[in-house]
């Protein structure tokens, strides 16, 4: 199909990054993505799954290298969506929190590295062809996105979270508005998702006790999540930009 949408989605291997890419195959979109981990064997048979590379995102030459393999995969055509999901939360041996006078500061730079300055880096590297999506479905269409994947922790102290993942994150929001007023002469909306408990692989019977602080008394599924990111990046939100959606049964409310 010479109209079919291209997605360029960072962390794919699972969870978030998982869900959302299985959503947008389902509604028939090319898909190129990128994690540190290969995916699975049954992943590979998904005829819109074009391409997967393993790459280490918290390192400046392999963002660089990811980008320039996925514009030869390319080869001009145009991205529609790029999602930038990969992101990393250290914690102790024990699954402890590390706050701001624990853990060492060569940690932060890992984190702020993948977390933010990634982002900024595919944002950048990718805008020549988001501008060429956007131009080929013009702005009624919804033009062309990005998404950032933040957190409800980049909002609010996090019982489990990091000091550095939280911090990174909230600088993630911050960079999502810059980057929607940048971006908006290309034709490119950009924003951001917040989620909040999601039912992932990483989530222990630790986090039971938060579901009391969710009005929606239950944690949310990485596919409600990849429904939010996937409706960002259609006609139904061509007039959103800038904007930080809550995924998070209202828990970013207390």
């Amino acid at each position: 199909m010479t109209d079919r949408r291209t997605l360029v989605l960072t962390g794919a291997s699972r969870g978030i990054g998982h869900a959302t890419v299985k959503r947008f195959s389902d509604e028939g979109w090319r898909i190129l993505t990128c994690s540190r981990e290969d995916i699975p064997e049954h992943c590979k048979r998904d005829p819109n799954w074009t391409k997967h590379f393993v790459t280490d995102l918290a390192l400046p030459a392999s963002t660089d290298a990811f980008v320039a393999a996925a514009l030869e995969t390319l080869n001009g055509a145009p991205v529609h969506a790029l999602i930038n999901n990969a992101a990393i939360s250290p914690k102790t041996e024990f699954k402890e929190r590390l706050g701001c006078l624990n853990g060492d500061l060569d940690s932060w730079r890992d984190v702020f590295e993948l977390n933010f300055f990634a982002p900024l880096a595919l944002s950048r590297g990718f805008a020549e062809s988001l501008a060429k999506g956007a131009r080929s479905l013009g702005p009624k269409q919804g033009g062309a996105s990005v998404v950032n994947i933040t957190s409800i922790a980049g909002h609010a102290i996090h019982p489990f979270a990091g000091s550095a993942y939280s911090t990174s994150k909230s600088a993630l929001s911050a960079l999502t508005r810059e980057l929607a007023v940048d971006f908006a002469d290309l034709g490119v909306r950009v924003n951001a998702v917040a989620p909040g408990e999601i039912a992932t692989d990483m989530i222990g019977d630790e986090y039971e006790p938060l579901i009391t602080r969710i009005p929606l008394h239950r944690m949310g599924t990485p596919e409600e999540v990849a429904a939010t990111v996937y409706r960002l990046c259609t006609a139904d939100f061509a007039y959103v930009t800038g904007a930080e959606i809550f995924v998070t049964g209202g828990q970013h409310l207390f």
